[in-house]
């Protein structure tokens, strides 16, 4: 076995034994918890950025994100999507910020009328600290992200070892998640997301890391298996993800996953000569083998229930009445809020007090882009158009970054069903700016401002 082999192994079996360690001794996740941010500190600050360490360590932090929460790990719940904002801040220092971002200075400039607005319609007893910052952290998180990333050059390995950070720590999720379900068939009754299935935390949330997961390892597949010890492993470790999301029973997430994986093969086609296209063919057989045997697999052990869930039917096999599980009267009711006030919104936060005044509902939202037109008005409709055409203009000029595509689809599927409750989106998308190239990264470092 080659020392290559050897060392990603040992990663692979170190995040393995974590998840098991937490399983077994609960106040370990404490321990890596706080780890994460003084060792991952520590690492930038060392390194002094050379190899954009900002990037690899945010994107562990983001990929940790869900299984601290779960395991309370977390040193405060929202604290990865500051994580990630001050770790890339450490990275501006060393490295600076990219000067052509003007579209993200836009971006965060038009987030602030609406959280000035939102100091004065807050209902009194609404915390009115805690009620903007859950909201706004996740749009802040990105567009600080992109001030970093935006046309900042990088090769194409060091994005596979930021990909391969993220991933990581998903394994130990997946770990522990394994053994706090060991027996999906005893659980699974319905059609319905599975709490006991997602480590006892929102199975949405649980469901969209692990379909990243499930792409980060299948691309790796694709990209990074050069042995086929390195293959086998890397398809063990995505098949199991994959299987495990799907028995979240939260369809959200791993359909994104597949998602971004279609995309990434379709580029990767095009993209080829014949005789990649060849291998190519091959390797497309497989994965979708792969996936079969898994969704066969998973239909297997649930009695069927996956089958109907991802047709919309109860346990019956009777059709449901709404496919989105009653989300789509949220948007709707934001949608009309929008209507009402255009302009500015009604303010950060103040959404859901609006729907529970006038429906009864107090749920939150769902969908970031209806929460955007609710609480931002015009402003949020001209954010959300530069966050959605800059990457796309971006890969007319750099045509190389095979993820750009998959990155901006795992954003905007992501806050249609899971909003920004998490990091994941707004640092995912933010990677997707970078102007990716071949070849070993450049021996003297540039500073961008």
């Amino acid at each position: 076995m080659k020392k290559e082999d050897i060392l990603y192994f040992n990663l692979i079996l170190l995040h393995a034994g974590i998840g098991f360690l937490v399983y077994l001794f609960p106040f370990i996740a404490k321990i890596y918890g706080y780890a994460i941010f003084i060792v991952g500190a520590y690492y930038i600050i060392k390194k002094q950025n050379k190899n954009h360490e900002a990037l690899i360590v945010a994107a562990y932090v983001v990929g940790s994100e869900v299984f601290l929460r779960m395991t309370h790990g977390n040193p405060l719940y929202e604290i990865s999507k500051y994580g990630v904002m001050v770790f890339i801040f450490i990275g501006m220092y060393f490295s600076g910020f990219s000067k052509g971002a003007v579209p993200y200075w836009i971006f965060l400039i038009l987030l602030v009328p609406s959280v000035i607005l939102s100091t004065f319609v807050l209902d009194f007893e609404t915390n009115i600290k805690n009620a903007i910052a859950f909201n706004i952290s996740g749009p802040v998180c990105l567009g600080i992200a992109s001030l970093y990333t935006f046309r900042r050059k990088i090769s194409l390995g060091q994005v596979n070892t930021i990909l391969l950070s993220m991933g990581l720590p998903i394994v130990t999720c997946m770990v522990y998640l394994t053994f706090y379900t060991p027996n999906i068939r005893d659980v699974i009754t319905s059609t319905q997301s599975s709490f006991e299935t997602s480590g006892g935390f929102g199975p949405n949330q649980v469901a969209t890391f692990l379909g990243l997961g499930m792409f980060i390892f299948f691309s790796r597949v694709i990209l990074e298996s050069r042995t086929k010890f390195m293959l086998g492993l890397n398809l063990i470790v995505a098949i199991n993800m994959s299987y495990r999301g799907m028995v979240t029973f939260s369809r959200g997430g791993m359909i994104t996953g597949f998602l971004m994986i279609i995309l990434l093969l379709v580029f990767l086609y095009f993209k080829t000569n014949y005789t990649g296209r060849v291998k190519l063919n091959y390797i497309i057989v497989f994965v979708s083998l792969a996936m079969m045997a898994t969704w066969t697999y998973t239909s297997f052990q649930t009695g069927g229930l996956i089958d109907k869930r991802y047709a919309n039917q109860d346990a019956a096999g009777r059709a449901k009445e709404s496919k989105f599980t009653g989300r789509e009267d949220v948007a709707n009711n934001e949608i009309n809020t929008f209507l009402k006030n255009p302009i500015f919104g009604v303010g950060v936060g103040k959404g859901v007090e609006v729907r529970l005044a006038e429906t009864g509902n107090g749920t939150l939202s769902h969908d970031e882009i209806t929460r955007m037109l609710a609480e931002h008005g015009s402003l949020g409709i001209i954010g959300l158009l530069i966050l959605f055409f800059t990457p796309l203009f971006l890969y007319l000029e750099n045509k190389f970054n095979m993820f750009l595509l998959c990155f901006v689809a795992f954003w905007f599927f992501t806050i249609n069903h899971a909003a920004m409750r998490t990091a994941a989106p707004a640092f995912v998308y933010s990677l997707s700016l970078l102007n990716v190239y071949l070849g070993d990264p450049p021996t003297k470092r540039v500073r961008q401002s």
